[in-house]
């Protein structure tokens, strides 16, 4: 029987996380209260202000484009595999260790969409009422919707929010904080705060939002620890969001 793997040293784990959050979605977070400032302090109010995600790089050259939007993601999703490399440094399996496989598909799908729906449809209702009390921008989810590889692209980039937000925020920072000798409660509320912060820049009702989902999805994985159904669930949302803008947005005024 092999030995069980040694945790990091509690100061050791805490510093770890913080530079990992530092090179990805802690920067993040810092860069979207920048944003927020910015648009508080600007004429028209906050309902008033567009906040613009996947746009288009170079709309006159499709396939320069294309290769920026793929480099993007690509990019984006270093970060992931840091926080798994370095995990497994421990943990000979660091996907299997934080949920992240193909044990249970049927059930990860499962959870994941009913997760989805959960979030998805009170999401979109906060957003409305956001906008509404003038505590959010208006979201354009994309603006690549005249290229002819925009959905495709659309589905990969949601992916990759999905990915990239969830293994950083469950399963790597769970583990981390864990073995820094944190609370679940502490560790829960932590992470859906971080998720909170680096979503600012849509807004007082972008950060609120997110904090629930935080809280939510951080209560699910402790109780099933398997980072699959929120990484499903994440990147269904993304999906909707993302492609449903794209397909919808000169059709249905409330969306712009």
């Amino acid at each position: 029987m092999s030995a069980a793997p040694e945790a990091l040293p509690r100061r050791s784990a805490l510093t770890e996380s913080l530079l990992v959050l530092g090179v990805s979605l802690g920067a993040s977070a810092l860069w979207s209260a920048l944003s927020l400032a910015r648009k508080l302090t600007a004429e028209g109010g906050l309902s008033g202000q567009v906040t613009a995600m996947n746009q288009s790089v170079t709309p006159d050259q499709p396939w320069l484009d294309l290769t920026h939007q793929l480099v993007g993601i690509g990019l984006a999703l270093v970060p992931v595999a840091l926080a798994l490399h370095l995990l497994a440094r421990q943990h000979r399996h660091p996907t299997r260790l934080i949920g992240l496989d193909t044990r249970a598909p049927w059930r990860d799908l499962g959870q994941g969409l009913a997760l989805a729906a959960a979030i998805g449809l009170p999401g979109l209702a906060l957003y409305l009422l956001a906008r509404a009390l003038d505590l959010n921008t208006t979201i354009a989810a994309s603006d690549l919707s005249g290229a002819w590889w925009a959905i495709p692209v659309l589905i990969l980039a949601a992916g990759q929010n999905a990915l990239l937000e969830e293994v950083i925020m469950l399963g790597y920072l769970f583990t981390r904080w864990r073995e820094a000798g944190w609370s679940p409660m502490v560790i829960v509320v932590v992470s859906a705060l971080v998720r909170g912060s680096y979503h600012l820049y849509q807004g007082i009702g972008g950060f609120v939002g997110n904090v629930a989902m935080g809280l939510l999805l951080g209560a699910v994985y402790l109780r099933v620890r398997r980072v699959a159904p929120m990484f499903i669930a994440h990147w269904v949302i993304d999906v909707v969001a993302f492609v449903g803008y794209a397909l919808l947005v000169t059709r249905v005024t409330w969306l712009g």
